[in-house]
């Protein structure tokens, strides 16, 4: 039913057989339970039928890895951790020839966030066991139980993947998919700079000053994490940071009262977070204040925006929840609000929604421009 590589002469034969397939179904798995990085256990793949488990801790799969990227496709059900791992262990990135199950299935109407179990069962009639979720994919041996598990996640997913594919095509909406996958993984990719670490945490009620002390502890945090390679809530969770900066303590005492700061962080680490706190930039070079979020549009333009967005639903078959993420919608709020270059706004907006759908969205709220300054107020 599959085998379990663990020798490296193994894996040259798996290679080799590779060059004769060019579309693989992937999955992995792996602990990240105390590390920022992931820590592969196993990597599964679908090979024409053949399912071979790859022992992440035993094999050195440095020229497995390209072969991945080489592929003319890979298929994944909800790939965003997958895709993470990969790029951390093959220090490459973007991979652009995914096709996520999961994806399709929200383009089909079936939600955002179907699981693989669920999916076997809609579309296949197919129900498998998902008992080993926890299991330490470290510990070896592994057990008959994980590795059969390992295989199930990989067994249906080129049959399934097929099924929507059929699915999409006739809708018309397979490269749509496609498109919205390699957007994923591009996004999946981006690393937000230093600098800008704090927008994460920050928002629009925070002081310039609060923004700048959150500026630097986000930057201090996540130098430290990468160093320790440590999950960064174990060094300070967001929440945490926004009580430092709206309670401002000054000294040891003050700071181990801060919300869910842990002990030997204060021990370590208590004097570097005061003088982050303390000492800042002159204030010009402090973050500007964040804008307020857009809650509405005029009267007069709101119907005309609910409007388009529903003739664009009925036209292409595309769930309103798939078309148009909220956050994409507040980017094209201040692309318009304060005259930002298309450029800045998400590479989702910028493909097949662009001409449907971006592109008018603009044009109704430059009618409401007025109407979203006084909304979206920022104080300098």
């Amino acid at each position: 039913m599959f085998q379990f590589i663990q020798q490296q002469q193994d894996l040259a034969v798996l290679l080799k057989q590779m060059e004769q397939c060019s579309v693989y179904a992937l999955d992995t798995e792996f602990i990240k339970v105390d590390t920022l990085y992931p820590k592969l256990g196993v990597c599964q793949i679908n090979l024409n039928g053949q399912i071979l488990l790859l022992d992440g801790a035993a094999l050195d799969l440095s020229n497995f890895w390209p072969k991945i990227f080489a592929a003319q496709q890979n298929i994944f059900h909800a790939c965003g951790e997958d895709i993470d791992l990969i790029y951390h262990y093959a220090d490459q990135k973007p991979l652009n020839n995914v096709f996520d199950t999961q994806v399709a299935l929200a383009f089909l109407g079936h939600g955002l966030q179907v699981s693989y179990q669920n999916a076997l069962k809609t579309c296949l009639n197919i129900e498998i066991e998902k008992d080993q979720t926890r299991s330490d994919w470290l510990a070896r041996p592994l057990t008959q139980e994980q590795m059969c598990y390992a295989a199930n996640d990989v067994i249906y997913l080129s049959k399934l993947a097929d099924a929507l594919k059929t699915d999409l095509k006739a809708k018309g909406l397979y490269q749509y998919v496609l498109e919205d996958c390699q957007n994923l993984t591009k996004e999946i990719a981006l690393e937000t700079p230093l600098a800008e670490l704090y927008t994460d945490i920050g928002n629009y009620r925070h002081s310039r000053r609060e923004l700048m002390q959150l500026q630097q502890l986000s930057i201090w945090r996540e130098q430290i994490t990468k160093a320790l390679n440590q999950p960064r809530s174990f060094i300070l969770r967001n929440s945490t940071m926004i009580d430092l900066v709206e309670k401002n303590p000054r000294n040891n005492f003050q700071l181990a009262r801060i919300k869910d700061i842990r002990p030997h962080i204060v021990r370590e680490h208590g004097k570097m977070i005061l003088d982050l706190l303390k000492f800042l930039p002159p204030e010009e070079e402090w973050p500007l204040r964040m804008a307020k979020p857009i809650k509405s549009n005029s009267k007069e333009v709101a119907p005309k925006i609910d409007a388009l967005i529903e003739s664009v639903v009925l036209e292409t078959g595309i769930p309103k929840e798939v078309l148009l993420r909220k956050k994409w919608m507040n980017a094209i709020y201040e692309h318009v609000v304060f005259h930002l270059d298309e450029q800045s706004l998400p590479s989702y907006l910028m493909g097949w929604r662009y001409d449907i759908l971006t592109q008018p969205l603009i044009a109704l709220l430059k009618e409401d421009i007025e109407y979203l300054s006084t909304q979206m107020k920022v104080i300098r």
